[in-house]
């Protein structure tokens, strides 16, 4: 079911020629920068794969993939991809990329399953990264410092926006603040997950919560997970389980927390082998992805997603995803956003 939020006296910062000018300066400033902090390489992605291979990325675990048959190979099917968690570290150990570098791409996907809204779209565009990391590194201090160089990334390139368009101000905070899913919970015991992200994130402006999939002091998670990429089970210095988590960014367009990126560290054969227990799918163990992470051919690395579009939404002060990308939208939506002088593409 689509859902649009409706901001009050909404007003364009920029007009439509100006925000396509925005948009390519957003996207080539941030994804250099990114390449310095994290030491990444750019490489090139596929727009599908295989069905049956475990490369797929089946995020919740709930999404249906866009599938077609190959007529050349007996129609046998591919998929649309979801994410690139499991290619980017088939692609490392194939690369064979040292501890300390990475790679990332332009990951284009099409989600059809979204709940089309501000932030939802079937159209998905996203730069995927991994990189390799030693067993030394498989610990929150490191996550941390990761989510720190990313974020610094963002305020560098909230800066040069402000150098171009100074009509939009800089409104990011120094730092990002870190909090675990079950302390939030604690803290906000009576408020939904999401309402506790938009608490947190409001108070704080940018936050990072950690443990995301992971079991709750309620017995609930505070998001889903698939079992096999994110390490969510591996307890931090704290006794908290879980080494991945999700960026969110205070809108005030939309008066809400948005998540710009998902990120953690990846399962190591025990943490795979536990997750797929817990969550009943040990029958993954049988797929070429899951089958060269337990013989030991594919390397420990940490990686996640920074929505392209989003990222340009947030730092552009628009209320609509449609404002940054092409899609589609229904009729409804379309004639609402018209009203509230939102451009959609």
């Amino acid at each position: 079911m689509s859902y649009l939020i409706k901001p009050q006296n909404y007003r364009n910062l920029l007009d439509p020629q100006q925000t396509e000018e925005a948009i390519r300066l957003v996207k080539d400033f941030f994804q250099t920068s990114l390449s310095a902090e994290l030491r990444l390489r750019r490489v090139t992605a596929p727009l599908f794969v295989l069905k049956g291979m475990g490369i797929n990325d089946d995020l919740n675990g709930v999404e249906r993939p866009v599938t077609f048959p190959i007529k050349d190979l007996g129609d046998r099917k591919a998929e649309v991809v979801h994410s690139l968690a499991k290619w980017k570290r088939l692609t490392l150990a194939d690369y064979h990329i040292q501890p300390g570098y990475g790679i990332y791409t332009d990951m284009n996907a099409i989600r059809s399953d979204e709940e089309l809204g501000n932030l939802h779209s079937l159209y998905v565009d996203q730069w995927d990264w991994e990189r390799v990391i030693t067993e030394a590194d498989r610990n929150t201090d490191f996550l941390c410092d990761i989510v720190r160089r990313i974020y610094a990334a963002m305020c560098r390139t909230e800066y040069i926006i402000f150098e171009k368009f100074p009509q939009i101000q800089p409104f990011l905070p120094r730092e990002v603040y870190f909090i675990h899913s079950e302390e939030l919970r604690r803290r906000y015991p009576d408020l939904t997950p999401k309402e506790r992200e938009d608490r947190i994130t409001r108070e704080h402006g940018a936050v990072f919560i950690i443990g995301i999939g992971c079991k709750l002091g309620d017995g609930k998670e505070h998001d889903l997970r698939a079992p096999d990429y994110d390490d969510y089970t591996t307890p931090g210095p704290n006794g908290l389980p879980g080494l991945n988590g999700d960026l969110l960014l205070w809108d005030e367009v939309l008066g809400r927390a948005i998540e710009l990126s998902s990120m953690g560290i990846r399962v190591d054969k025990a943490a795979l082998l536990r997750q797929l227990s817990e969550s009943h799918k040990e029958e993954r163990l049988e797929l070429y992805f899951h089958k060269r992470l337990m013989e030991g051919s594919l390397p420990l690395s940490i990686g996640g997603g920074i929505g392209q579009s989003r990222l340009c939404m947030f730092f552009l002060k628009k209320a609509h995803i449609g404002e940054i990308q092409a899609s589609i939208w229904p009729e409804e939506m379309k004639e609402e956003c018209r009203r509230l002088g939102i451009h959609i593409i």
